[in-house]
């Protein structure tokens, strides 16, 4: 039975909708027997590779394929599929070959085009194919890091066009325009012209401070490459390798094919995973591991397909894969599910499988389990149980009691963000039930210091928030993951076992002291126990804390990804300037480095400042207009409606723009917690949309922090930042910004 190999291309469109069953079709029957009738499987006659071919889909489709020999049974790399006479064109001029410097496979179609894009980015007529590659590659390629002299710009890569050439197999022509660069935008377009794309990302991975050794690693360029038997052989080998994977995908079965193929742009984000990426899906390690990086860089991808392999490698592994709200849980088990449609999920805490939930959701679930159990964790933590755990809390509470015990406390104190966020940094961790024991715990790295006095004022309004609890019998979720961590922890000191195996956890910045707790106690210290992805720029919650503080040790086992995969450079630039100038730190304490970058370009951000909201409204009104697919655009090029987005800085500005749109002419769909639908753009919150990705967004009602005497500012106005950038990384393609009054200052970097 012919094997079906998957290949990733830049040159790859997005299949139409209409055309899905039938490929499906085709791929189903080229899987059977690639004789049968109909599917017309052709050599291609003046073609630059011997073994394309073209396969009928239908009338007038075809698909381009490589066919190779293996054994008793041809393999098939599957190129794209386009209208008759472009895949005969395309079919000419592509090629499959092994890369002869590090044995990597690669696709290429040698384009005029494309050749003289690069020749002008170069500023120079490259080499031709005649003239050998300069700077041979040392036998140390961890010394090459400086530019020859003639490299030396206002802005260098690094790397003389020779070692990209002679050491990593970069093409020629393209390493010479990679070099000599004299911008970070001559060197963006640069990028954008690789045929291959590998090649495009190791050298923004350079762009991004990594040495050539390092891209060797973490390419796997340094693998061993057997150059033994057939050319045909040894293709089929490369295509197996590690760092092929990047690039190509082996089609297990009919179910993975019809996935593939029922995902419109063949999943790529499933199946074709950067190297370093998969590095950190595959790899063990002996404690819990921290895996950083800004947005769109992966991590949630990463932690999706880890969880899968946890569970291929042990079917009765317990692992839980969780997050901060609900909206998130939900999206990473639809992911799951999307990458693998047999992955085993656990209904039940202690199943084996995978347990998706809320971090929340999963502190209900434990105390739930607990039964009458709980009831000496929840002293420990209050003072006193509550006889319902499980009932939660008003959200008035705080309120009343701040306005009925908070007069002691100055202004700038006496507020719900201030006095709840010292309850869950300070109170609850620490297992606080008295006011002595109040005054003695320490409170180092919090912004705002606090006397005797001021501790006493607080504790007397905790202490009434408490009171009022234990009468409403409710505690609110802080609690409830306080109190489940409290009763898993006696659980492990009786010699009961953990109830997972596996705890990975996405957005783990966003989450509080308690709820670390709780997962720390969830699962035993060892191999593979906590997998944490974070970026402490996207922090829109909790305060800044420091793993080590809540049993959580990293140290040593901590990586940041770099190369953005979902937004352009373009984009990326403008949401890393609104962080520009601010301090952040990590989960381990140390300083938060910016910096990734994007192997994709786009046009620059429209932003856009408005004398007043209607005004404002009305310009937004013509940015969707100008979005929208409408009678001129008969190529459909335009971008589906679900896939424009108006991103808000709260529901009351989303459900105003959602009518005043409406009233301009321009339906919409207002989302709060359901899932987005086809057929609308839609208006949420910019806290709602994390997570989520579009290929147009307008950033609307951009405005200066809320938060302004709730304590410590400083921290306030960086998940100001951080809310903000989080909104305009949502945006693939396309971002617009508005605002209306004053320029905000957040602006200002």
């Amino acid at each position: 039975m012919p094997t079906i190999i998957w290949s990733k291309s830049r040159a790859k469109d997005k299949l139409d909708p209409s055309m899905k069953k039938k490929a499906f079709a085709f791929f189903e029957k080229l899987q059977e027997d690639d004789s049968l009738p109909g599917l017309n499987i052709e050599e291609i006659k003046g073609s630059r590779d011997t073994h394309v071919r073209t396969g009928r889909v239908d009338d007038n489709f075809r698909a381009v394929l490589f066919k190779l020999k293996d054994t008793d049974e041809p393999v098939y790399v599957f190129h794209g599929i386009w209208p008759h006479d472009e895949a005969n064109e395309i079919a000419e001029k592509v090629t499959l070959s092994i890369n002869p410097v590090n044995g990597m496979p690669e696709v290429r179609m040698l384009l005029d085009d494309a050749r003289g894009a690069i020749k002008r980015e170069a500023g120079r007529e490259p080499p031709t194919p005649e003239s050998k590659v300069e700077d041979p590659a040392p036998s140390d390629t961890r010394a090459v890091q400086t530019p020859d002299a003639s490299q030396t710009t206002p802005w260098s890569l690094g790397v003389s066009a020779g070692t990209l050439a002679g050491v990593l197999g970069i093409d020629a022509d393209l390493a010479e325009a990679a070099a000599a660069a004299t911008s970070e935008d001559a060197f963006q377009s640069v990028v954008e012209c690789a045929e291959v794309e590998w090649q495009g990302l190791a050298l923004l991975a350079l762009a991004t401070g990594s040495t050539v050794h390092d891209v060797r690693t973490e390419f796997h360029l340094d693998e061993d490459v057997d150059d033994s038997g057939t050319e045909e052989e040894q293709l089929v080998r490369a295509l197996s390798r590690t760092a092929a994977k990047a690039s190509f995908h082996w089609i297990d079965d009919n179910d993975e094919l019809r996935q593939i193929v029922e995902a419109g742009d063949f999943g790529a984000w499933r199946v074709f995973l950067h190297p370093e990426q998969r590095n950190y899906v595959d790899r063990n390690w002996n404690g819990a591991f921290r895996l950083s990086g800004g947005a769109g860089t992966g991590k949630t991808v990463v932690a999706i397909h880890r969880a899968r392999r946890l569970a291929q490698s042990n079917p009765q592994a317990r692992i839980l894969l969780t997050t901060y709200t609900r909206n998130l849980a939900d999206d990473l088990e639809t992911q799951l599910q999307r990458l693998d449609a047999k992955v085993p999920l656990a209904k039940r805490l202690g199943e084996p499988g995978i347990y998706v939930k809320g971090i929340d959701a999963l502190a209900w679930a434990v105390i739930q389990g607990a039964g009458n159990d709980v009831a000496v964790a929840a002293s420990t933590v209050l003072g006193s149980a509550p006889s319902s755990i499980i009932k939660g809390s008003r959200d008035q509470l705080w309120q009343a009691v701040i306005r009925e015990s908070g007069n002691d406390l100055p202004p700038a104190l006496r507020t719900v963000a201030f006095i709840t966020a010292e309850y869950a940094l300070v109170i609850l961790p620490n297992r606080i039930t008295t006011l002595t024991g109040y005054l003695r715990v320490r409170r180092s790295g919090l912004g705002v210091a606090l006397d005797r006095a001021q501790r006493t004022a607080v504790w007397n309004v905790v202490a009434s928030y408490r009171s009022m609890a234990r009468v409403d019998d409710t505690t609110d979720f802080e609690e409830k993951a306080a109190i489940a961590a409290e009763w898993l922890g006696e659980r492990a000191a009786a010699g009961e076992e953990p109830l997972f195996d596996h705890v990975l956890v996405d957005e783990a910045q966003d989450l509080t002291p308690s709820r670390l707790q709780l997962l720390r106690a969830l699962v035993a210290e060892g191999p593979n126990d906590l997998f944490l992805c974070e970026d402490s720029h996207q922090r829109i919650y909790g305060q800044k804390i420091t793993l080590g503080q809540y049993g959580i040790r990293i140290v040593g086992r901590s990586r940041r990804l770099t190369l953005n995969y979902r937004t352009t450079e373009q984009n990326l630039r403008w949401a890393m300037s609104v962080l520009s100038g601010a301090d952040y730190t990590d989960m381990e304490g140390e300083p938060e480095l910016a910096g990734s970058r994007s192997a994709r370009s786009g046009p620059e951000p429209v932003v856009t400042a408005a004398s007043s909201a209607a005004n404002e409204l009305s310009t937004a009104a013509e940015v969707l207009r100008s979005w929208l697919p409408d009678e001129s655009d008969p190529e459909g090029r335009a971008p589906s409606p679900e896939s424009i987005a108006i991103l808000v800085p709260d529901r009351y500005t989303r459900d105003l723009v959602a009518n005043g749109l409406r009233e301009r002419g321009i339906p919409v769909r207002a989302v709060d917690t359901e899932a987005v639908k086809p057929g609308l753009p839609v208006v949420m919150t910019m806290h709602r949309a994390k997570g989520l990705e579009f290929t147009h967004v307008l950033v609307f009602d951009l405005r200066d922090s809320k938060y302004v005497g709730d304590g410590d500012e400083d921290d306030a106005r960086l998940r100001d930042r951080s809310l903000v950038y989080v909104a305009a990384t949502r945006a693939r393609d396309v971002l617009a910004v508005s605002w209306h009054g004053d320029r905000p200052k957040l602006l200002s970097g």
